[in-house]
């Protein structure tokens, strides 16, 4: 049976162990920090096929005051510890870090002389001077000894927080504003006293570093310089260490402007494809690169205006939006009649705080944020084009209970309505009508038939040349503003008027 849209499958229920072959990564978060510091790549790591593993540092997840006499050989006793937790489940793994936890990964990593994966440092802070950092920061290193201050001392999270897409930024700062627990707001100078520490851990005996490694920097980082990143494959030694720099991100480069572009440098570096993450196929896109680009920033300003119509006016005719989660709002939505389903949930729902997009053949990756009366959900948005036409969308948020919560839950499918059930009927009567309909007929019946299906009339208006086109674009046009259940009516009307004459 022919279906608008189609319920996503839940997921499958927990299953054995994992088997020790399969890939992991273990991940760190930085400083003051959650699993939020890392953006998405929990998410499309595990749907590459690796199992992620994740901790939280101690002195965290609850309030700052909680870091103040916590030192940096407890962060890494616990590092120690996840590591050879991990390495008791998996042959083969990974070591990631953000921030501080890019400077836990690269001492963890040297000291246990890790050959068993690779390691990458997120924009590591070896040095403290970013662009951002006040005139006076070199001082702290005399705070430290003056009793009391340590303890007392708050390290404010400041403009621009590390985020140079300014929406993005506005975002962080609501979510600071509703006391959200992503991140702490301050930090205690007692605890800045050991990352200090840690920094001059790792700068030591990095040429002993076994692991091959990959480090991402932001070059307008406002924390820590690209000094950081270059100190770091200068002393590994660049046979075995490479740097990846960024154009258009500040210090969170994994939820920043270019968090795709890290996306997939991490996933390329562990071997494993961006397309494949997001589930899609990459195929010759039949277009050129120009068109390509011109096509994705087509489709952003149709997202930013929260036009679904727009955008699926550029598909093709099966073509489909996917929408995840288990919510009212969930299913995969094919075609017209997918895009009339969606209306009801989808009028509130509009994308904005893009960040930089990445082609890979003819897959576009566009990171950016769902808002609808409230919410705001980041994530990345993909699209399959070929030959100029769309042939899917796919949305996938970092935090998908988020969308699950605010769309509420799914609606159970009702049955067709009263005048979905006389037009569908009339649709099939029509082919069987004794008198063929005259030239007026015709061209009401199209009319309606399109305003039902499709709505307002799309596209440009045919030529003078094409009398025909031209004649069924205007008596469509006609019915600008006509309800679907209104034309879906009207259809079936007429179809009964021509069975009765």
């Amino acid at each position: 049976m022919d279906t608008a849209v189609t319920p996503l499958t839940p997921p499958p229920a927990a299953g054995p162990a994992v088997d020790k072959s399969t890939p992991a990564v273990f991940l760190i978060h930085g400083l003051g920090g959650t699993q939020y510091d890392l953006g998405s790549m929990h998410k499309r790591l595990k749907n590459a096929g690796f199992v992620t593993h994740s901790l939280t540092l101690p002195g965290h997840g609850t309030t700052p005051e909680d870091l103040v006499n916590v030192t940096a050989e407890q962060w890494m006793e616990a590092v120690t510890a996840k590591y050879h937790e991990v390495a008791a489940q998996h042959d083969n793994f990974h070591i990631m870090g953000m921030c501080m936890g890019a400077l836990l990964a690269t001492e963890l990593a040297k000291r246990q002389k890790h050959t068993r994966g690779k390691l990458i440092a997120l924009a590591p802070p070896i040095y403290i001077d970013g662009w951002a950092t006040a005139w006076y920061t070199p001082a702290r290193h005399l705070m430290y000894y003056v009793p009391g201050v340590p303890a007392r001392m708050k390290v404010e999270e400041e403009d621009p927080f590390g985020i140079k897409n300014e929406q993005l930024r506005a975002i962080v700062k609501a979510k600071f504003a509703r006391g959200e627990n992503f991140h702490y707001r301050w930090v205690p100078l007692a605890c800045v006293r050991q990352v200090d520490r840690l920094r001059r851990w790792v700068m030591t005996d990095l040429k002993n570093m076994a692991s091959e490694t990959l480090v991402i920097h932001a070059r307008e980082d406002e924390l820590t310089s690209l000094a950081s990143a270059n100190y770091l494959v200068e002393q590994i030694g660049g046979a075995k260490a490479r740097m990846v720099v960024l154009e258009n991100s500040y210090h969170m480069i994994c939820v920043d402007n270019d968090r795709e572009q890290v996306a997939r440098n991490v996933l390329e570096f562990f071997g494993a494809s961006s397309a494949a993450s997001l589930g899609m196929a990459v195929e010759d896109p039949k277009m050129s690169s120009e068109a390509l680009h011109a096509f994705a920033q087509a489709l952003r300003a149709s997202l930013e205006a929260g036009d679904f119509a727009g955008i699926f006016a550029r598909g093709a005719s099966d073509m489909a939006w996917f929408q995840p989660g288990a919510n009212r709002a969930s299913g995969i939505y094919r075609g017209n009649k997918g895009l009339q389903a969606m209306l009801p949930w989808a009028g509130e729902v509009k994308f904005t705080a893009f960040g930089q997009a990445v082609f890979n053949a003819g897959i576009a990756v566009l990171p950016a944020t769902l808002t609808a009366a409230g919410l705001m959900s980041q994530g990345v948005l993909a699209f399959a084009v070929r030959s100029g036409r769309l042939l899917d969308a796919r949305w996938f948020p970092d935090d998908v209970a988020l969308e699950d919560a605010h769309f509420g839950a799914p609606v159970a499918p009702a049955g067709p309505s009263e005048a979905e059930r006389a037009f569908e009927a009339a649709g099939i009567a029509v082919k069987t009508l004794a008198k063929p309909p005259g030239n007026d007929e015709l061209l009401a019946l199209y009319a309606f038939y399109k305003q039902a299906t499709v709505g307002d009339a799309t596209g440009e208006r045919p030529g003078m040349m094409d009398v025909t086109g031209r004649a069924k674009y205007d008596a469509w046009a006609g019915r600008k503003g006509m309800g679907r259940e209104e034309a879906m009516a009207a259809y079936a009307a007429l179809v009964e008027k021509l069975r009765a004459a």
